[in-house]
């Protein structure tokens, strides 16, 4: 063995691990850049008693010069040098990882909209994966997949024995070709086997349609690149099939994992008129760390695309990270009123900082803020209206009854209100004469049901508003 070699390795090693604190990133990574007084004086400050000694780097010295000797099989330096890395990553949160170079191509090919694989975002808890959330469309998301779920085992060997990183490729493969899952879901007496097919994920991270007259629905998926640009075309697209304005919106963010932080500021800004604002120096996020470099800050500057028209926000435990911001931001302006349940409480900070041309590190350097003050994580956005997915059963005309409630304007020959009270009317319908349309979304989605409901009751009180403005 060259023990010289070893040596040499780990005195680079020491050298990275000193220099991370001083990486200045290139300006198309760089979330955050580091500030050179605060370089400087870490540069030049007293060691503490958290510095390492000559014993720290003889201990570790030591550990690379056993295994290379005693280890079952032999074993690279590079190899070592590598999971090393790796290990220091993993030992500081769930969030901050080594991104070899095989990691930091499927970094950025997701960001862009597309990759190979089951389409689940998950996070390693407790020895096994938590999913954040099925993305749409894909194959966790069809085979029934849902936020919450925890993996145990993938292709029969079990998630405790692997790291993130190792579990995540098992689950990536060739396209066609499977992969057997163990879940466990809460309420579930046992756990759930799922066999799942390999796609190329394809993520139309925009989806819309008009689900009641004058009302429109977007959902996005994922925050990438083109998603802002896609939100607008849609919103645009819904509003001339209403004549050119939308009485009201509901924005769906359930399940969505999270994505680009700057495609989330964009996102929000869409919604807020950034000169009636009025409060929280018309911030949307801000971010503080253990730097002063990890202090960001973004700030609305344009115009509401709805034009003043109600919105709603569906979340649910699956709505991750830049989901977060938007949510907690329009709810901070009162510009939207959160609909669901509490989301998953992912505030913090990643930043990809290049090693190399082909390997990254992403690191937790910062934690999210909404406008007001608000952290995010582990907190999560807590809806203004609680709603839980429920199941309405299908086939029962009573069901319909509970669903619709009857009033007296439902009745047939109704009395008329005289008087002062005449011009009050009954609340506008939303959907056909019969309700079918309501009825049916109620019996699949619950939740976009109550949101749709609340929405054209916020349409109604603003138009009794204006109208009380003419009188």
């Amino acid at each position: 063995m060259n023990a010289q070699r070893i040596v040499w390795s780990v005195v680079l090693l020491s050298a990275a691990l000193v220099g991370l604190n001083f990486v200045l990133m290139p300006s198309s990574y760089a979330l955050l850049s580091v500030d050179d007084k605060a370089v400087t004086a870490a540069a030049t400050a007293e060691p503490t008693k958290n510095d390492i000694d000559d014993n720290d780097i003889t201990r570790f010295t030591n550990a690379i010069s056993e295994i290379k000797d005693y280890y079952v099989k032999s074993i690279s330096d590079k190899k070592l040098l590598e999971d090393a890395i790796r290990g220091m990553l993993s030992g500081l949160d769930p969030h901050s990882e080594y991104l070899d170079e095989d990691a930091y191509k499927t970094l950025l090919i997701t960001t862009s909209g597309e990759f190979a694989g089951l389409g689940v975002e998950v996070t390693a808890e407790n020895g096994v994966l938590k999913v954040i959330s099925p993305i749409d469309d894909t194959p966790a998301a069809k085979a029934g997949i849902k936020a919450g779920d925890y993996i145990v085992a993938i292709n029969g060997k079990l998630v405790h024995d692997m790291t993130l990183r190792e579990a995540v490729d098992n689950m990536r493969g060739k396209k066609g070709t499977q992969v057997a899952l163990v879940v466990l879901r809460k309420g579930e007496k046992g756990p759930l086997n799922f066999k799942l097919t390999r796609e190329m994920i394809n993520i139309a991270s925009v989806k819309s349609n008009m689900p009641a007259p004058g009302f429109g629905y977007v959902r996005i998926s994922e925050f990438q690149e083109p998603t802002n640009e896609l939100l607008a075309a849609a919103i645009k697209k819904l509003a001339k099939e209403n004549g050119g304005n939308l009485k009201g919106l509901v924005l769906d963010l359930r399940n969505n994992p999270g994505g680009l932080l700057e495609t989330a500021v964009d996102v929000t800004n869409t919604f807020l008129d950034s000169k009636n604002l009025n409060k929280f120096n018309n911030l949307i996020v801000y971010t503080e760390g253990r730097l002063p470099s990890a202090h960001y800050e973004a700030k609305a500057k344009g115009d509401d695309i709805l034009k003043g028209a109600p919105m709603v926000i569906l979340v649910n435990e699956g709505s991750a990270s830049a989901s977060e911001i938007v949510a907690g931001a329009l709810q901070d302006y009162h510009r939207a009123v959160i609909i669901g349940t509490p989301s998953f409480g992912k505030g913090s900070v990643q930043t990809v900082l290049p090693l190399d041309n082909s390997h990254a590190i992403k690191l937790t350097t910062a934690l999210y803020h909404t406008p007001s003050g608000r952290e995010i994580q582990n907190k999560g956005i807590i809806p203004d209206i609680f709603v839980d997915n429920l199941q309405v059963s299908k086939g029962d005309k009573m069901d319909d009854a509970m669903i619709e409630p009857i009033h007296e304007y439902n009745l047939k020959g109704h009395l008329k209100a005289t008087g002062a009270s005449a011009t009050e009317t009954a609340p506008v319908p939303v959907v056909n004469e019969d309700n079918s349309s309501l009825l049916n979304i109620a019996k699949t989605d619950f939740q976009l049901y109550q949101a749709i409901k609340i929405l054209n009751g916020m349409y109604i009180d603003n138009q009794n508003v204006v109208a009380s403005a003419k009188k």
